[in-house]
């Protein structure tokens, strides 16, 4: 996944933005990342992404490395669409629709 895309598909948040708060912003605890506009707030499907950010710039996880080893975004979009087919979570008005 580059920086310029979409990591929380129903607010539209990208990776640059989620990387970019938690280095100025420096959160505490991973809950904190809704402040960036919202991620992680709506169908919860980029959660353990935001978590796997969050660890490898707070120190506590893999090198920050690891975080470009996200899916490429058509990846990352399909396999959230699966997701919200299951019925795992439901993604708010204006969503990148889950197709």
């Amino acid at each position: 996944m580059e920086l310029d895309e979409e990591l929380c598909l129903c607010f539209h948040v990208t990776k640059r933005k989620v990387v970019n708060f938690i280095r100025v912003e420096k959160p505490r605890r991973v809950a904190q990342l809704s402040e960036c506009f919202g991620a992680g707030t709506g169908c919860g499907w980029c959660r353990p992404y935001l978590r796997k950010l969050f660890e490898a710039h707070a120190g506590q996880g893999p090198a920050r490395e690891a975080c470009d080893e996200l899916p490429t975004a058509a990846e990352y979009a399909a396999s959230r669409t699966g997701y919200v087919k299951e019925g795992k979570g439901t993604p708010p008005p204006g969503a990148t629709p889950a197709e």
